[in-house]
């Protein structure tokens, strides 16, 4: 029997944040609209109509609104929204049904959804391979999975600075920042879970502050603050912080003062296998050699 994956996030901690954060979502909810305009723009490429839908990280139903003011509202016939966070689920006004829902314990049944979209919460999951699994284990085969979350390079400012003063101040620094999942294994990610056709590409976005406090308070406002088992228990100092916001300063501050944030978004599409997928074809199966088709000469590699 395999290891159960290591516990990286306090999941019970992430949802009180996020129930915390629900009263001011709509004053950061700029990544989350970004990422749910892309999803509805990826599907409106798709020929495809899709009855049953569950968008598992609804926050404030922005998928919902993004896909009712898109091309094809229609593509997508009954949408649960759903949430782990009851407060955040309480702002979606999509209308449909509802569900508050855990993305590690999904209650769906196999092969019962013909879409499933999960934005900027994955990256949260202890098990996020785990997670992908019970996705598409609840897909219909030829079921499309759309997703997107936070890459590795995000926050590098912010993080860097905070390790770097902490270190300096108190002789040891933990991780104030949560780590983010590797986005050049994206793709791989979605081919270790089982699914087709997988595809994968990143748009990182640049934010620029006035100062690092107003960053922090956006982050609070998202419910994307540390919710790491292992995260430090002490308080940053004023000191400690004084000097993250120097740094932060000295080494990423553009010429007007402003101070740029990176966000790295990870989107993702796979599709639920079914015999009627395009399939490689076998080694050896080819009916043209590869230099003929590009018209070049081939020379054999010589022993040195």
């Amino acid at each position: 029997m395999a290891a159960a994956p290591p516990l990286l996030f306090d999941r019970a901690l992430h949802r009180a944040r996020l129930d915390r954060a629900a009263a001011g979502y709509a004053t950061a909810d700029f990544l989350k609209r970004r990422a749910a305009e892309d999803a509805a723009w990826r599907l409106s490429a798709i020929l495809r109509d899709f009855p049953l839908a569950v968008d598992l990280s609804a926050r404030d139903g922005a998928f919902a609104k993004a896909l009712h003011e898109g091309p094809t509202p229609e593509r997508v016939g009954t949408l649960i929204e759903a949430d782990l966070s009851p407060a955040m689920l309480a702002l979606a006004k999509g209308g449909g049904p509802r569900l508050v829902l855990d993305e590690e314990r999904l209650p769906f049944a196999a092969g019962s959804l013909d879409m499933a979209v999960s934005l900027l919460s994955l990256h949260w999951t202890n098990d996020l391979v785990g997670a992908l699994i019970q996705i598409r284990r609840a897909l219909k085969p030829d079921g499309l999975f759309l997703g997107a979350f936070l890459g590795g390079v995000t926050l590098t400012e912010l993080r860097q600075s905070l390790t770097e003063a902490e270190a300096e101040i108190a002789g040891g620094a933990g991780p104030r920042v949560s780590p983010f999942a590797d986005a050049l294994d994206a793709a791989g990610l979605l081919q270790r879970a089982g699914y087709a056709l997988p595809v994968a590409d990143i748009d990182r976005v640049t934010v620029r502050y006035d100062h690092p406090l107003k960053l922090m308070a956006d982050l609070r406002a998202m419910g994307e603050t540390n919710v790491l088992i292992d995260r430090p228990r002490r308080k940053l100092t004023r000191a400690v912080l004084a000097r993250a916001f120097e740094i932060y300063a000295e080494r990423f501050g553009d010429a007007d003062g402003r101070l740029p944030a990176t966000f790295e978004i990870v989107s993702l599409i796979g599709w639920a296998p079914h015999e009627s997928q395009p399939k490689p074809l076998r080694p050896g199966s080819a009916k043209m050699r590869l230099a003929d088709a590009l018209g070049v000469v081939e020379h054999k590699l010589t022993p040195q």
